[in-house]
């Protein structure tokens, strides 16, 4: 059977096409409640799940988002579709990128967008980034099919082919997770040179504040220190 015939690359492929994102008119036009926004996301990322049994986003995931400032708070509880739009950028990059790489990437963009604070809206933000998902799932699926070609190739000098076919899997995996490894690498260089920053220029105005109110503080306790040494000495005398 010809490597492009075969019935598994043609499964990957096809598994690999059918991954699709939530599309803005499929977003409801008001508020949600949390139990509503997980059930929505379960439903509509079905697609992107490994085991059918799997919760793409849960309470706890969507309070700890709350809590580290990849995601504002609800008003009154009730989250909106710019909260909709950053939970489903936040389920694709967690993927991939650490808590701390999504927060320093989300924060200042929450900042200068979240709920129409910038010039360009939040649905266009999500619009533009997710226009390009049909042609990079082509893209991506033409990669596959030229790197399984490639371990088609290998080990042809075993002859027993089971492990031949298992060390040509094996290379198909180390392949595909070089790949990922490299573009890994270069986000988080492009992390660490524009967005990273703007999170160490906060830490260090935090940690100026904290130390400016520490300064303070010692001020007054010195003035309340020297004032009972004055009242002291007087009730001596």
């Amino acid at each position: 059977m010809a490597w492009e015939d075969s019935e598994e690359l043609r499964e990957l492929l096809d598994r690999l096409k059918a991954i699709s994102y939530v599309k803005p008119d499929e977003l409801p036009n008001i508020d949600l409640y949390m139990d509503q926004v997980t059930t929505f996301m379960d439903f509509h990322l079905e697609s992107s799940k490994r085991y059918s049994e799997d919760k793409l986003l849960t309470k706890t995931m969507i309070n700890n988002y709350t809590k580290n400032e990849l995601l504002p708070p609800p008003n009154k509880k009730k989250y909106s579709k710019d909260h909709m739009y950053l939970l489903i950028l936040i389920y694709y990059l967690k993927g991939v990128l650490s808590i701390t790489d999504i927060q320093s990437v989300l924060k200042p963009f929450n900042a200068a967008f979240f709920g129409g604070a910038g010039e360009v809206p939040f649905e266009r933000v999500y619009e533009e980034i997710f226009a390009v998902q049909k042609s990079q799932s082509d893209a991506a699926a033409k990669d596959v099919a030229r790197k399984w070609k490639a371990v088609q190739g290998t080990y042809t000098e075993v002859a027993d082919k089971e492990q031949q076919e298992f060390l040509r899997k094996l290379s198909l995996i180390c392949l595909l997770s070089f790949d990922v490894y490299m573009k890994k690498q270069l986000i988080e260089q492009l992390i660490d040179k524009e967005f990273a920053p703007h999170e160490k220029q906060s830490a260090e105005k935090e940690k100026e504040e904290k130390a400016e109110k520490a300064k303070k503080k010692e001020e007054k306790d010195d003035k309340k220190e020297k004032k009972d040494e004055k009242k002291a000495e007087g009730k001596k005398k």
